[in-house]
């Protein structure tokens, strides 16, 4: 008799795998039943294949570096919106910076693939507007598709968990995961009918597009936050003015300089000069990168811990925390329950990555050495509402213009927030604004999960119909 893996023992840590079944791989993540199941239910369908069987791969790599004049347009992975698989921005890369850039041309329908952390779904379709951009390595392209196989079923299907999860299960290298072409060429894709495709089809683009209008009125909500702002603070943006050299020139009072002398700081630069409220140096009423965040506390006293990539810029708060203690926090950015954590490195202060510190392990915490910390001074400032003047778009850019430091590197100067210009109302008004706009988020957040439901119940009823 076989041996058999006893029922109370977790079949995902303990399992037997014939040697029939082995694939030429010994990794057992690879045989475990998250994946196992899935490829088996495909095969049980009314016809499948395997992708290499369906498509063919592009392999075109440029090499010239007269193909372009000037720069190249470029598609990196974290441009593709992973939810509809269409690509948020191009950028342009100087041609003299060709030989440290891989090459793969892509064209008009081609499939792009990421082939790095598979299974996230970076997998995008190039639109007939857009043609010959170039892509790295870290693509595997799909120019053209078996006549079995519509090409948009295919498109539809590959963002699917059922593929997805393939992805996963083939893909090697542990923390940073890639998959091979010939691993790619290997997940199993199922072959409905082609009245099944088309309704597959229908059904994915229809839910994507009830998505994007649950998207777009929450873009409509966020962007709605500023002039509202500007209104309660009764501040009036000035005009861009025309770019004669009359318009170019202008004078500045000594007693206005800010320690620095590039013109642009003082021509471009945006004050939020109320003419309903005071008007104070942020510096007079908070803190900028306060000590004495741990004073009193014992070192091994638990904390939260507050990477940068846990920061959600477009609702400005925290996603999750880790743990850690006090005696393991050098060499991190430290703060404590109520203080405001503002992002000083480009990209991430220019996209809004700010958020205050609330629920904290021990009401302590530490995170990221590119946060700047604010903690009022006294009562008089509510810090909400400083959260939700500095995430404005207007004085985000204006902090771009004191950027220091390396590109790439760049840094806001802490002397943007001290010298900057706060409104201040009374605490009783602080707090009704910063409470309409927090409510205003909540808004938008919701009407994002309506869109992401949305599209997760399509993609359940399509796999249920690919595989019951």
């Amino acid at each position: 008799m076989l041996y058999q893996v006893p029922q109370n023992i977790d079949s995902n840590k303990v399992f037997l795998v014939n040697f029939s079944e082995l694939e030429g791989r010994l990794d057992p993540l690879f045989y475990t039943s998250q994946f196992v199941e899935i490829t088996n239910a495909l095969k049980k369908t009314t016809s499948y294949k395997l992708l290499g069987q369906v498509v063919n791969f592009s392999n075109e790599f440029w090499n010239q570096k007269d193909y372009y004049k000037e720069s190249f347009p470029y598609i990196e992975i974290g441009a593709i919106n992973i939810t509809d698989g269409t690509i948020r921005e191009i950028v342009y890369i100087p041609v003299e910076e060709a030989p440290s850039r891989a090459k793969v041309i892509v064209r008009t329908n081609d499939i792009i693939i990421s082939t790095t952390r598979p299974g996230r779904g970076a997998i995008a379709k190039i639109t007939e507007h857009e043609n010959n951009y170039i892509v790295s390595t870290g693509f595997s392209v799909i120019r053209s598709v078996d006549g079995s196989v519509d090409r948009d079923y295919l498109f539809s299907i590959l963002r699917l968990d059922i593929l997805l999860k393939q992805m996963i299960q083939r893909s090697t290298g542990g923390n940073y995961p890639a998959i091979t072409q010939e691993e790619l060429s290997k997940v199993v894709v199922p072959i409905p009918s082609k009245e099944i495709q088309d309704r597959i089809v229908s059904i994915i683009q229809v839910a994507l597009s009830e998505k994007q209008q649950k998207e777009k009125q929450a873009k409509v909500l966020l962007n709605s936050i500023d002039d509202y702002l500007l209104g309660e603070l009764g501040v009036e943006l000035p005009k861009k003015e025309s770019q004669t050299l009359q318009d170019r020139i202008f004078t500045v009072n000594f007693r206005e300089v800010e320690g620095r002398l590039d013109p642009t700081v003082y021509k471009d630069g945006i004050k939020l000069i109320s003419t309903k409220w005071d008007n104070i140096r942020l510096s007079k009423v908070a803190f900028v990168n306060p000590s004495g965040a741990y004073k009193g506390e014992n070192i091994e006293t638990p904390i939260s811990f507050v990477p940068m990539e846990v920061v959600d810029e477009r609702f400005s708060e925290i996603t999750t925390m880790g743990k850690t203690t006090i005696e393991q926090s050098s060499g991190f950015t430290k703060f404590r329950e109520g203080d405001l954590l503002w992002a000083k490195i480009t990209p991430c202060m220019q996209n809004g990555k700010s958020a205050v510190a609330k629920n904290l392990t021990n009401g302590l915490g530490c995170g990221s050495t590119e946060f700047f910390v604010l903690r009022p001074k006294d009562e008089r400032l509510a810090i909400e509402y400083l959260h939700v003047i500095l995430h404005m778009k207007c004085v985000r850019e204006t902090a771009m213009l004191y950027f220091g430091g390396s590109a790439g590197q760049q840094r806001v100067s802490s002397s943007f927030l001290e010298n900057f210009n706060l409104p201040l109302p009374p605490k009783e008004k602080q707090v009704e604004i910063a409470q309409y706009v927090y409510k205003m988020r909540q808004q938008a957040k919701a009407l994002q999960e309506e869109g992401k439901a949305i599209l997760e119940e399509a993609k359940k009823e399509v796999e249920a119909m690919i595989i019951g």
